[in-house]
Order: structure tokens, then sequence, then C-alpha cells
């Protein structure tokens, strides 16, 4: 019994970490200039690279509720995790193959479709590790953080000074070290394959909470995400250089990570709720801050800021997202908020942003955002004040 604690105690303080560093560093060399290598070296034209760039969240929302339903339905999510690691490392590579806007559409989708099960299926471990032999997930995450902005400076480096292809290498590598890695994590007794039913999941569905969560998270995660794909432009207009937009995003990225740290023990202090309200309201500020075209230096330090906002967010919203799901299909809901923050939210916020900015530039798009997020404030306070009144009726009955 000592020996299987220590090995668990070591899984925690030591696989988790490099694990979650592993994907986010693998994640950071690819996305932030994957666009930047269609342009220059693909030589796709503006168009052609909207498209490209869009397809990942629509793939997304489809692609994620599948693996979450998978992972409960077979009661292997490892296994799973580990298959999407090494598929998604050969599409990297085969992407760096690609000669035209068919291949690197084929190539996108089936790279999403892959990708788009990595991150809520080590969320769904790591958690149900957590809960099951204690820690912090966020001590855990932190370290996604801070891959992602080692990455953003190591392979940007890299790919200026050696060459810009690079970036598929260092992303197909890291996966496939991550795979490697992923038969070390914590495999626990479950229900036999085939517990999952369609109306567990329709159950989960109907629970008022959980849609409320969906909509509160989609509404704010949506402008977060889609935030990756305007923060550089607006640098640009206000005279930064590529050097400079990848700095921005280490610091933004960075900054999660103390706040992932602490975002346990603020959650038992404050609450998921107010915690997620907070989240926003940082969230609205530093979009509404963007409006009037800030000096360089002020966008710099708000960038810092994302660490309260997200640094915060991500670590409460996914431990709200279990507390809410039956054991049995919190796999799929791990799955479904993911589909609806980094898939139908991204995308529509990207969307709606790439028209406001188009014909009203880059201040609408962040008008448009902060909008979002205060809508978002508001679901949440209907959520607080949901869960209050169910907890309530439940003490008295």
């Amino acid at each position: 019994m000592e020996a299987a604690f220590k090995r668990e105690a070591a899984v925690r303080k030591q696989v988790f970490p490099l694990f979650y560093f592993l994907i986010f560093f693998a994640f950071g060399a690819l996305f932030p200039l994957l666009s930047v290598y269609l342009q220059e070296e693909a030589r796709l034209s503006g168009a052609a690279i909207g498209w490209i760039m869009s397809l990942p969240p629509i793939v997304t929302m489809a692609a994620q509720p599948l693996w979450g339903t998978a992972a409960d339905y077979t009661r292997k999510p490892v296994e799973l995790l580990t298959l999407a690691l090494g598929v998604t490392a050969l599409f990297g590579l085969l992407y760096s193959l690609a000669g035209n806007y068919q291949v690197f559409v084929a190539l996108t989708v089936l790279l999403s479709a892959a990708q788009s099960a990595i991150v809520p299926l080590s969320d769904s471990i790591a958690l149900h590790h957590v809960r099951r032999s204690g820690g912090n997930y966020g001590a855990i995450r932190l370290w996604g953080s801070i891959g992602f902005a080692a990455s953003v400076l190591v392979v940007g480096w890299l790919s200026d000074h050696v060459a810009f292809a690079v970036i598929f290498y260092a992303f197909s590598l890291a996966l496939l070290a991550a795979s490697v890695l992923a038969a070390r994590l914590p495999r626990y007794p479950m229900a036999a394959p085939g517990a999952l039913t369609f109306r567990d999941v329709r159950g989960l569905l109907s629970v008022r909470s959980f849609q409320l969560l969906l909509v509160a998270t989609f509404l704010l995660f949506g402008p977060i995400y889609a935030n990756n794909s305007y923060f550089g432009l607006l640098i640009h207009e206000l005279g930064g250089t590529l050097t400079g937009i990848g700095f921005a995003f280490w610091l933004a990225a960075g900054s999660e990570a103390p706040f992932m740290k602490t975002a346990d023990r603020l959650i038992r202090r404050f609450g998921m709720t107010r915690l997620l309200v907070l989240a926003a309201l940082v969230s609205a500020a530093r979009w509404w801050s963007y409006v009037a075209g800030p000096p360089l230096w002020f966008v710099y330090i708000t960038a810092i800021v994302q660490g309260c906002s997200v640094g915060l967010a991500i670590p409460t919203a996914l431990q709200y997202v279990r507390r809410l799901a039956p054991e049995r299909v919190q796999a799929t809901a791990v799955a479904l908020y993911s589909a609806t923050s980094s898939g139908l939210g991204a995308w529509f916020c990207t969307l709606v942003g790439g028209y406001l900015f188009e014909r009203w530039q880059i201040g609408a798009v962040y008008v448009f955002f902060g909008a979002c997020t205060i809508v978002g404030v508001f679901v949440l306070i209907w959520l607080g004040k949901l869960e209050k009144t169910t907890k309530s009726a439940g003490e008295k009955g």
C-alpha cells in the first residue's frame, strides 16, 4: 500500500507536469506561427489562409464530444489519449510536406480531429487523479502555460534562424515524447465498458446548471481564444514588430502559471462562480482597454493580466464541469465543455471579429469581445443564484 502511494505521488509530481509541458510546448511551436508559414512559405492567399484557420474550431466542435463519449464508453481514456497524440504527431509531420491548398485543407481537418482529443482527455485524467489521490490540478496545469511560453520563444527563434519548417518538427517530436510519457499516467478501476448510454448523455445535457455553465464558457472563452487571432494584429497596428508579438504571447502565457497554482485555494475560499465572475470582469476590462488604440507599452503590460483571467478561469471551469457531471459521463462533460468554449465559442468570435475588423478596424473587434464577456458575467450570476437556490431546497428537503 505504501509503495502504491509513493508511486501515485511520483506521478503527480513528475509525470503530469512534464506531460502538460510537452503537449503545450507542441501547441506553442505550431499554432502561433502557422498562419505566417502559410503566407510566407506556402504562398497562399489571404482568403485561403482564412479558410484554413477557420477549420480547427469547426472540426473541434464535432470531434471533441465523440472522443469524450468514446472514453466514457470504453473506459480507456489513457489508451485513447496515446492514440490521439501519435496520430496528431504524424499529421504534423505530413503538414510540413504539403504543397497545395487542397492538401493543407485535408491535413488541417485530420490534424484538428486528432488534436482535439488531447486537452479534454488529459484534463479528464488529471482531474480524476487529483480527486482520487489528492493534489492540486492548477499546480499541474500551470506547466502547460510554462511549456507554451517556452515554446513561443525557443521555436520562434529556431524558425527565424534555422528553418521555418522546424515548427512542424518541434510540434511532432514533443507530442511523440508525450505519447511515450502517457504510458505512465494512472489508470483507475472503472465501470465495465459499454456502461455509458444515450440516456446518460441526455441526462447530463438536461441539467440546468450544466447548460448555463456551457453558455457562460462560450461567452467567456470564445473571446479569449479568438484573441489569439487578433492580438498580433493589434500589436502590429500599434507599431509592434514580429519579435514584439512573440514577446507579448510569452508574457501572456507565462503569467498564467502562478494563478493556476493558487486557483484551488481561491476556489475553496470564494467559490467557483465568484472566481469565474472575477476572471470574466478582468477579461472584459482588458478587451475594452484596447478599443481606443492604447500605447504599445500598455498592451504589453495588460498581456500579463491574462494570468488573472485565463489562469483562474481554466482550472475553475474544468472543476465546475466535473462537479456538475455524474462520474460515468465526466469525460463526455469535459469534451462538451471544450467543444463549446475552444470550438464553437472560438469559431463564432473569430468569425464575427473578422467581419468587424474588415468593416470597422481592430477597435470594433474588442468592443464585441468585451460585450460577449459581460453577457457571460450575467449568465454566471444566474448560475450562482440557481446553485444557491438548489442547495437551499436540498437542505430544507
